[in-house]
């Protein structure tokens, strides 16, 4: 099973190639959702959050708040606060992921995060993919995604590294400057690349 990482910036359209290979064969895990899964799921996890955030951060039936959650860590600067509580579970947990899929006989895995090049252990995956794109490509589909305001949008991106300094962190680059039937041919040349390799290919740059 080849495993891939992928990462980019907000609005980069990491999500959508991660939604194209899922419909070509590929086993996605979402950190983001991996997250959240765990601060229900896990006991010290829900204790330490109510212990940091108040018992806000979860709803009467005990369903995650995201709003609340989202509210204090991006408005009152508490990212870090939130991160150091929930960060240390995921590699543990995505391994575990990964053994199912393997079990379950899936030839690629792919792990989408934000902040995968902050937190990969050299050689966990086989591949890191970049998504990139322009900073007004990636505005105008954030506001279109989910209706935020510009400056919203800007102090969100300003809180993520500069992707494009990142390259050479990088065995894949895809530029996603273009149409959706662009970026979709783009991501399915390189899922190809995938299925018939077990190890890490050269580096390669889709633009």
């Amino acid at each position: 099973m080849v495993t891939v990482g992928v990462t980019g910036g907000i609005g980069s359209g990491k999500s959508t190639v991660c939604e194209i290979w899922s419909q070509m064969g590929a086993y996605i895990l979402n950190a983001d959702d991996l997250a959240k899964e765990l601060m229900v799921s896990k006991p010290e996890i829900r204790d330490e959050l109510v212990q940091t955030f108040g018992a806000e951060a979860f709803a009467d039936d005990g369903s995650l708040n995201r709003k609340y959650l989202a509210k204090e860590a991006f408005e009152r600067d508490r990212v870090d606060e939130l991160n150091a509580i929930v960060h240390p579970q995921i590699p543990g947990a995505a391994q575990e992921k990964m053994a199912i899929a393997e079990q379950e006989g899936y030839e690629v895995f792919v792990y989408e995060a934000a902040l995968l090049l902050e937190n990969l252990e050299p050689g966990a995956l086989d591949f890191i993919v970049l998504v990139l794109a322009d900073e007004q490509q990636r505005l105008e589909r954030v506001q279109e995604r989910d209706e935020s305001s510009a400056e919203d949008i800007r102090q969100r991106m300003a809180k993520q590294r500069n992707f494009e300094e990142s390259t050479d962190k990088a065995d894949i680059i895809i530029r996603n400057n273009g149409t959706l039937k662009e970026l979709k041919k783009k991501a399915e040349i390189v899922y190809e690349k995938f299925l018939p390799l077990s190890g890490k290919n050269e580096n390669n740059s889709h633009k």
